[in-house]
């Protein structure tokens, strides 16, 4: 197959997958930029006035690279096992499927749609959070790396998720019994040197905690932890996970029946 076919191929599933929630932008776009304004309410001026300060900086600008990174990472989910599911739900899937296209052209244009979204909300969430806060961002660099990196990996699990889903209950089974409680237990609205030394310890197992201090490096310049370790994290996370589902998707799993 030449080049010309596999960027058309690649290209056409990125534009099915901008325009189908851009067309339903209220329930995409929206609520994530509604939920992290009243996050910075009622955190960041509310109970952030009374916190006082953290690690030299306004309770508000600790927890700004957090909240950013939590709407990437639920967005950029979300957009991928939705988009996914809803094809294997409605058969649409096998044309793509039976095609002369690679998987990993397949799977590229979901995880570049996942991407594209994640990195919109997080867009809108960082004008909201200058909004509120002011801030400037210290490493222009490590920030832009970081935040595309954590959208292309959980775009991956988002892919992984749904390939295994059997209705759509199961799509929503990880965001909120294991995501959810990653992302409030990753370091977003704390330090983890306020933690007991054992809590520490198991708290270094969560890759989200890696994620948020490295973005917290890249727009605060501070971090609690070693953000070469958290590259390293992200990047081996994005090859296992995309390993495992180009080999999901040649087997066939959950899809062919």
């Amino acid at each position: 197959m030449s080049t010309t076919v596999r960027y058309t191929a690649y290209k056409t599933i990125v534009i099915r997958e901008i325009t189908r929630f851009m067309r339903i932008w209220p329930q995409t776009i929206l609520p994530p930029a509604i939920t992290m304004t009243l996050y910075f309410i009622i955190f960041g001026n509310l109970i952030g006035s009374r916190i006082g300060t953290m690690d030299g900086f306004s309770y508000m600008e600790f927890i700004v690279p957090g909240l950013i990174m939590m709407s990437v990472i639920t967005s950029s989910y979300a957009n991928v096992v939705s988009s996914f599911f809803s094809m294997k739900f409605q058969h649409s899937i096998e044309e793509i499927l039976i095609a002369p296209v690679p998987n990993y052209i397949i799977l590229a244009g979901f995880v570049s749609g996942g991407v594209v979204r994640g990195l919109l909300v997080g867009l809108i969430v960082s004008i909201i959070s200058i909004i509120f806060t002011g801030l400037s961002i210290n490493n222009y660099l490590i920030t832009i790396s970081v935040i595309v990196m954590t959208a292309i990996l959980f775009s991956l699990a988002g892919m992984i998720n749904a390939v295994f889903a059997r209705n759509f209950d199961d799509i929503s089974i990880i965001p909120t019994f294991v995501l959810t409680p990653l992302t409030y237990l990753g370091g977003v609205f704390y330090s983890i040197k306020l933690l007991p030394e054992f809590w520490q310890s198991v708290s270094l197992s969560n890759p989200i905690l890696h994620m948020v201090n490295a973005f917290r490096y890249g727009v605060l310049g501070q971090s609690d932890l070693n953000i070469t370790y958290a590259f390293i994290i992200i990047f081996g996370f994005i090859i296992t996970l995309a390993s495992c589902t180009l080999y999901l998707l040649k087997k066939g799993v959950g899809i062919r029946s």
